[in-house]
């Protein structure tokens, strides 16, 4: 068996579980669906900071990571948004994400700094686009006519 072959398809399901999440983490926070925000259990005013900003990242960028399209910078905003979030809101409470709570913004931050590397993998919408430029002929630009008078 060739392994080296999984390594695409394996890609893109941890990217697509991962943005899954990352989705249904912002989903909750902004319209107060399954259970609303883990803090209150509804939704985040309009506008708060840093909350409802961080949960609009969580949403658009979750949704834009799980299609697997603009992939790196999408995931490369979540990590950041991710390591905001524990070293601002978790990292106070204590040194170690065991003891301060911030052992999912740890494991979303590392997750999304690792696709925006590797990239969307070949089940994406990514892929597909670049596939599509590839084989779209350039179009070229016709000399203009001489005009013979």
């Amino acid at each position: 068996m060739n392994v080296s072959r999984l390594g695409g398809p394996i890609l893109s399901l941890f990217r697509i579980v991962t943005g899954l999440l990352f989705t249904l983490h912002g989903l909750s926070s902004i319209f107060g669906l399954f259970g609303g925000n883990p803090m209150t259990g509804a939704a985040i005013p309009f506008g708060t900071w840093p909350g409802w900003w961080a949960a609009l990242i969580q949403l658009l960028c979750g949704a834009l990571v799980l299609a697997g399209l603009f992939t790196r910078p999408a995931a490369l905003l979540a990590s950041g948004s991710m390591a905001y979030a524990y070293f601002v809101v978790h990292q106070p409470e204590g040194l170690l994400p065991l003891h301060n709570g911030g052992e999912l913004s740890a494991l979303f931050c590392w997750s999304f700094l690792l696709i925006a590397a590797l990239g969307a993998g070949s089940w994406s919408l990514d892929t597909l686009l670049a596939r599509r430029r590839a084989e779209t002929p350039p179009v070229s630009v016709a000399e203009p006519n001489s005009m013979v008078v």
